[in-house]
C-alpha cells in the first residue's frame, strides 16, 4: 500500500485518480509522473496495476509548473500550495524545518534559546534574551469583560480586538508586539479557569511561565522549558493562512493588533490553528486506544485527511512534529490522550499514512505535561503571535497593498 490512500479502488473515492489521469493531469508521460512518486511529490495507494494518485498533489505540481510557464493561473495556482508570491526576509521553509533569519528552528530549541529571543530575531533585532516590560495591569481589566472559560482562539481573539479600541495607545513596533504576547498569555488563563486572583503573579515572567500559570500548572524549571521549546518551533511558518491574512491586513493599513485578530480568525478555522482541536476530539471520542486506532483507520481506508497527520511543505514528515512528540515522550506518556496518540500514530504508519504533523505534537505535550484539553491550539496561536508581528512590520515597510485579482467563470 503507498502512502495516504484508500485500500479499495473499484470506485476511486474523491480525490485520487489512476496513472492515465494523473499523467494526463500533469500533461507528462507516465515515467515522468513515477519520477514525482518517487521524489515523495505525489501521494500513491494501491497495488502496480491499480495505482492511484493523489488529486490534491496533482493540482499542486501543476500550479507550480503553469506558475514557471507565465500561464493564466498563475495566482491561483501560488495560492494553493504554489509559488511564492512574495519575498520575505522573516522565514524560510526547508526539509529540516523553518528557519528564522537564516536560523534553523530546531537548532534554536535544541540550545535552549528563549523565545523571547526568537521573536526579537523575528523582529528584526539580534537573539536578545533581556526581560520584558511587566504586564500592563489594563489585560486584567480587559479579561475580566470576555466570558469565562470560553474557547481560547475566540477569546484571544476578543481581547485582542479589545485591547485595539484605545484610540490613543500605538498600534505599532516591537513594544506594542511585547504586550500583545504577553496579553495572549495572560488571556490563556481566562479561557481556561485559571486566573490567577491578582494579576502581581504574571509580572515579570516569561511567556512560557505565564502560560504555565494560566494553563493551571506550576511553572516549574522542566514544565518552564518544554513550553519554551513548544514556542519557538511554532514562532514562525512563513505565508501560512494565519500570516497570509495578517499581511493582507496590514497592507491595507491596518495596526498590529487589529492585524492580528485577522490572523486569529483565520486561525480559528479547522484547517489551520483549531487542527490539534479536531485531533484531540476524534482521540477523545472513543473509550480505548483501539477504539481510536479503528476510527483512524477507517477514515484512512475512506481515503480522507486526519487532523494532525501529513502536511504538504514537508512530505518525507514535519520536523516540528517529531520534535514535539520527542519531547513529549521524555516528560511522561500523557495518560489516556497519550496511549491513544501512540495507536492511531504506530497503525497509520504501518499503512503508510503521512506522519505526524506539528499538531499531533502539540496534542501529545498537552497531554505529557497535564494541560487541559485546548491547550495546543493557545500555544500555537501564542508563539505565532511573534511571527504574525514579524510579517506585519516587513508589510507595513514594504507599503504595498496586497489586493490579488480574481478570474471570473460563468
Amino acid at each position: 500500500m503507498g502512502r495516504g490512500g484508500p485500500s479499495r479502488f473499484d470506485n476511486p473515492p474523491p480525490g485520487w485518480v489512476g496513472a492515465r489521469e494523473a499523467a494526463a493531469r500533469l500533461g507528462v508521460q507516465p515515467a515522468t509522473l513515477y519520477t514525482y512518486v518517487s521524489r515523495g511529490w505525489v501521494r500513491t495507494a494501491g497495488a502496480r496495476r491499480q495505482r492511484l494518485y493523489a488529486v490534491e498533489d496533482l493540482e499542486r505540481l501543476r500550479a507550480r509548473h503553469d506558475a514557471r510557464a507565465g500561464h493564466g493561473p498563475v495566482a491561483a495556482g501560488a495560492l494553493r500550495w504554489g509559488e511564492a508570491v512574495l519575498q520575505t526576509r522573516v522565514s524560510q521553509v526547508t526539509p529540516e524545518g523553518p528557519r528564522y533569519r537564516g536560523h534553523a528552528a530546531l537548532a534554536l530549541v535544541r540550545v535552549g534559546t528563549p523565545f523571547e529571543a526568537v521573536a526579537e530575531l523575528l523582529w528584526g533585532a539580534t537573539l536578545d534574551a533581556s526581560p520584558w516590560a511587566p504586564l500592563d495591569p489594563a489585560w486584567g481589566s480587559l479579561a475580566a469583560l470576555l466570558p469565562p472559560r470560553a474557547p481560547v482562539l475566540p477569546t484571544l481573539l476578543a481581547g485582542l480586538a479589545l485591547r485595539a479600541l484605545d484610540p490613543e495607545a500605538p498600534d505599532d513596533g516591537p513594544s506594542v508586539a511585547r504586550d500583545a504576547l504577553r496579553g495572549m498569555a495572560r488571556l490563556l488563563g481566562r479561557s481556561f479557569g485559571h486566573e490567577q486572583s491578582m494579576d502581581t503573579t504574571y509580572q515579570q515572567r516569561s511567556i512560557a511561565s505565564m502560560a504555565c500559570i494560566s494553563f493551571g500548572i506550576k511553572p516549574l524549571p522542566l514544565a518552564v522549558a518544554a513550553l519554551d521549546r513548544c514556542l519557538v518551533l511554532v514562532a514562525d511558518h512563513e505565508l501560512n493562512a494565519g500570516t497570509f491574512a495578517a499581511r493582507v491586513a496590514a497592507s491595507a493599513g491596518a495596526g498590529l493588533r487589529a492585524s492580528m485578530v485577522a490572523a486569529l480568525a483565520a486561525m480559528t478555522g479547522p484547517r489551520h490553528g483549531a487542527a490539534s482541536d479536531a485531533l484531540e476530539a476524534l482521540l477523545g471520542a472513543h473509550a480505548t486506544p483501539e477504539g481510536a486506532r479503528e476510527a483512524a483507520l477507517g477514515e484512512h481506508a475512506r481515503g480522507g485527511s486526519l487532523a494532525g497527520f501529513g502536511h504538504p511543505l514537508y512530505p518525507r514528515g514535519d520536523p516540528r512534529g517529531a520534535e514535539l512528540l520527542g519531547l513529549a515522550a521524555e516528560l511522561g506518556d500523557g495518560g489516556a490522550a497519550g496511549a491513544a496518540l501512540r495507536a492511531v500514530s504506530e497503525a497509520l504508519a504501518g499503512v503508510g499514512h503521512p506522519a505526524p504533523n506539528l499538531d499531533a505534537g502539540l496534542v501529545a505535550l498537552r497531554a505529557a505535561l497535564g494541560l487541559p484539553r485546548g491547550a495546543g491550539a493557545g500555544l500555537f496561536a501564542l508563539g505565532r503571535g511573534a511571527g504574525w508581528a514579524a510579517h506585519v512590520f516587513e508589510q507595513r515597510a514594504d507599503g504595498a497593498l496586497l489586493r490579488p485579482r480574481a478570474r471570473y467563470v460563468e
